[in-house]
């Protein structure tokens, strides 16, 4: 189980976790909690669904989510940035996209990104955003992007 591992690989390091929200609407941060001994590495997380919140909670810049709405690489980059940097964390992973079963802003459903944030103390760079295009109904798209961004968080905080 990913969450496993990552709850097991950066109690070792001695690292810190939070989570920003939007598509998977606390999926991600649940399946993290559903580990024992998630307390020693979560700060907490945010649930920024609406677009707005993103702005408001997680520092996304207003005129970025204006012009490229909330399905964007760069918005979730700063979600990762932003939840790190207001929790104190470590790590911060981010996630953002269309789950379906409609289309949004021109995206259709299965448009996701997922981003991992470092704090400067571990990387010379930030972190990394994977853009995916996933199958399937809206819990399988919900189920794979928290897949997803536990492997990403595993794969820098481990590379």
């Amino acid at each position: 189980m990913l969450a496993r591992e990552v709850v097991t690989t950066l109690t070792a390091r001695g690292l810190t976790l939070a989570t920003a929200e939007s598509l998977t609407g606390g999926l991600l941060a649940a399946r993290v909690v559903d580990v024992p001994g998630a307390s020693a590495v979560l700060r907490g997380g945010v649930v920024a669904y609406a677009t707005d919140l993103k702005h408001r909670l997680l520092g996304v810049d207003a005129d970025l989510l204006a012009a490229r709405g909330a399905v964007d690489a760069d918005v979730a980059a700063a979600m990762a940035r932003g939840v790190r940097e207001r929790l104190g964390a470590d790590v911060g992973v981010a996630t953002t996209g269309v789950a379906g079963p409609e289309p949004q802003d021109g995206h259709p459903a299965g448009t996701v990104f997922v981003a991992v944030s470092l704090s400067p103390a571990l990387a010379a760079g930030d972190g990394r955003v994977v853009p995916l295009l996933l199958a399937g109904d809206r819990p399988a798209i919900r189920t794979a992007t928290v897949a997803e961004a536990l492997g990403l968080v595993l794969a820098l905080v481990t590379g």
